[in-house]
């Protein structure tokens, strides 16, 4: 079963100058083959049909080199499914990050998990709570974007069901060719944003960055994860994600 076939909005003709943007295309396509197996019922590509928003995202905060770069593991269905941006809580992508655009639908829809696009009204926690910092502390998005990026490590998002399946929970082997391909696009999104960090947004990031920049002059680092189902992060993400940030020295006081 070609679980999760998804549609062609991606595959108009883009300019594909900027670095981000040709590696997110190339990883978009290389995913976008790929077969799963039950438990998985519907797999969703962000990198399609919410392309346009995510290379809005590259293209205006993706440019440069950064000191820092967070690393998620894979699109929230509240957040990326649903705007194309990483860890992409609706308001915070329209409001702070000045992004919107028309989102389209996966070619199986899910119909536990539809994309609202823009109009989604349920908030995604992680999100919220993560770019809530970043605008606490740094004011504006560009002020955040001038030193940082946030990208996740695979743009698919797996379900059975209603129920969200990330990728540490999938079989290796049909997980493979997916790190593979999240392996090389990360290498490159190093190479292209040259960062003093990588920092992985919970332990399984850190792992998968650590592995893929070995050999690179990159720094790695891990701060929680802001998921609600993690109780440390219920008792205040923000505080003790400031913390570790300060305490590997990537934030001053």
């Amino acid at each position: 079963m070609a679980c999760g076939a998804r549609s062609r909005v991606g595959d108009q003709a883009v300019s594909v100058t900027h670095p981000l943007v040709m590696a997110a295309r190339i990883l978009s396509a290389q995913v976008d083959a790929l077969q799963f197996s039950p438990p998985v019922s519907h797999v969703y590509n962000p990198l399609d049909y919410a392309w346009a928003v995510h290379e809005a995202y590259l293209r205006r905060y993706g440019s440069g080199r950064k000191k820092v770069v967070l690393m998620g593991m894979n699109p929230g269905p509240f957040g990326m499914v649903q705007t194309g941006v990483p860890f992409g809580e609706v308001a915070m992508v329209r409001d702070w990050m000045g992004l919107s655009g028309e989102i389209g639908q996966p070619a199986i829809e899910n119909p536990k998990r539809p994309v609202e696009g823009f109009g989604c009204t349920r908030s995604e926690v992680s999100g919220r709570r993560l770019w809530g910092l970043f605008q606490a502390r740094f004011g504006t998005a560009e002020a955040f974007f001038a030193e940082h990026f946030v990208a996740n490590y695979c743009p698919l998002a797996f379900f059975d069901g209603g129920r969200n399946l990330t990728p540490d929970k999938l079989p290796a082997t049909e997980m493979a060719p997916v790190m593979a391909a999240c392996d090389a696009h990360l290498r490159t999104l190093i190479e292209a944003l040259s960062p003093e960090w990588v920092i992985g947004v919970g332990a399984w990031a850190e792992q998968r960055a650590a592995k893929v920049a070995a050999g690179l002059p990159v720094k790695i680092g891990r701060v929680l994860h802001p998921s609600p189902a993690s109780p440390a992060a219920n008792r205040g993400w923000s505080e003790a994600a400031t913390r570790q940030m300060q305490a590997l020295g990537v934030w001053g006081d």
